[in-house]
C-alpha cells in the first residue's frame, strides 16, 4: 500500500516542488517505486521531470492527452509517464485550470465530494507504488483539499523567511479545518527547513521560532542549504552523478548526498 504525502506551503516561492521532487527522485534511487502527480496547472514538477528525462536519455515526451482529458474519461493510467527505473510521473498541463469547474458540475451539491475525487482516481495505483508523492499549487483551493484528502502524511515545507513561517502557520490551520469539515485523515510528518540564505541570523532566528512553536521533534534534523545548483535543476532536469549519460561536478554529487540523508529522514518519519 502506498504511502502517500502532499508537500504544503501557502506561500508560493518556498521550495515545496523542487523538495518534493529531488525527494521523489532519491527516492527511486533507493529502490523505491515512486508516482509523483502535478495537481499545479502551472506544471512545474511535471517541466522538472521532463527535462530530466530529456537530459538523461535524449528522449522527449510527447502526450495523445492532457491530465484534464484523462481525469474527464476517469482513467489517469495512460497519461503516467515513466521518467527512470523506479520514477513515474502523472503530468499537469494547463488546461488542468478547468478541474475545479468539472468538479462543481460532477459534485453541484457537495464540497466534500469534490475535495475527494481525486483519491478515487488514485485508488488502482495505490498497490502498485510505494510512495505516491502530490505537489499542489501554493493556495486554498479545490486543488490542495483533492490532495490533502487523498493524503496520509503531509510535509511542511518552511523557507526561513516571516512570509513562508505565516505561510506554514496557515497550512496547518487549514489541515485542521479539514479535519473538522471533512474528518480529513493525515499525520504531519514533518517540517522541511529551507534556508533562504546560509548562516544569516534570520535563518537562524526563524528556525529558532519555528522549533518552538512547531517543537524541535517535528522538525526535519536535516537542513536544505541554499545551492545554487538546485536552481539550475529547474532549467535542465536533475544531473544525477550515477547516471553515465550526464556530466556532473561536485556541486552535484553535493546535492545527491544531501537529499540522500534527506531522504533517509523522510522515510523514517512517514513510516
Amino acid at each position: 500500500m502506498a504511502k502517500i504525502v502532499t508537500f504544503g506551503n501557502f506561500k508560493g516561492g518556498t521550495g515545496k516542488t523542487t523538495n518534493s521532487c529531488m525527494i521523489a527522485y532519491q527516492l527511486s534511487k533507493k529502490g523505491k517505486k515512486v508516482l509523483v502527480a502535478d495537481l499545479d496547472p502551472q506544471a512545474n514538477a511535471t517541466s522538472l521531470y521532463l527535462n530530466t528525462k530529456q537530459s538523461q536519455t535524449n528522449e522527449v515526451v510527447k502526450f495523445d492527452t492532457t491530465l484534464m482529458s484523462a481525469v474527464s474519461d476517469g482513467d489517469i493510467s495512460s497519461i503516467i509517464t515513466k521518467i527512470k527505473d523506479n520514477l513515474y510521473l502523472l503530468p499537469s498541463f494547463a488546461d488542468f485550470t478547468s478541474y475545479p469547474l468539472f468538479l462543481e458540475k460532477t459534485y453541484p451539491d457537495s464540497q466534500k465530494d469534490r475535495a475527494m475525487h481525486f483519491s478515487k482516481l488514485l485508488k488502482p495505483f495505490e498497490d502498485e507504488f510505494d510512495y505516491i508523492i502530490i505537489d499542489t499549487p501554493p493556495t486554498v483551493s479545490l486543488y490542495t483539499d483533492s490532495a490533502l484528502m487523498a493524503s496520509d502524511n503531509i510535509v511542511l515545507v518552511l523557507q526561513t523567511q516571516e512570509r513562508s513561517y505565516a505561510g506554514c502557520e496557515a497550512f496547518i490551520e487549514y489541515l485542521n479545518e479539514l479535519i473538522t469539515n471533512y474528518d480529513a485523515e493525515y499525520r504531519i510528518a514533518g517540517i522541511l527547513p529551507v534556508l533562504l540564505k546560509n548562516n544569516s541570523q534570520v535563518d537562524k532566528m526563524i528556525l529558532n521560532q519555528a522549533k518552538e512553536e512547531f517543537h524541535s521533534s517535528n522538525m526535519f534534523k536535516s537542513i536544505v542549504k541554499n545551492m545554487e545548483r538546485l536552481k539550475r535543476y529547474d532549467i535542465i532536469g536533475i544531473t544525477d552523478p550515477d547516471c553515465k549519460n550526464q556530466k556532473n561536478d561536485m556541486h552535484d554529487r553535493r546535492v545527491n548526498a544531501l537529499y540522500s540523508k534527506i531522504t533517509d529522514e523522510f522515510i523514517e518519519r512517514v513510516e
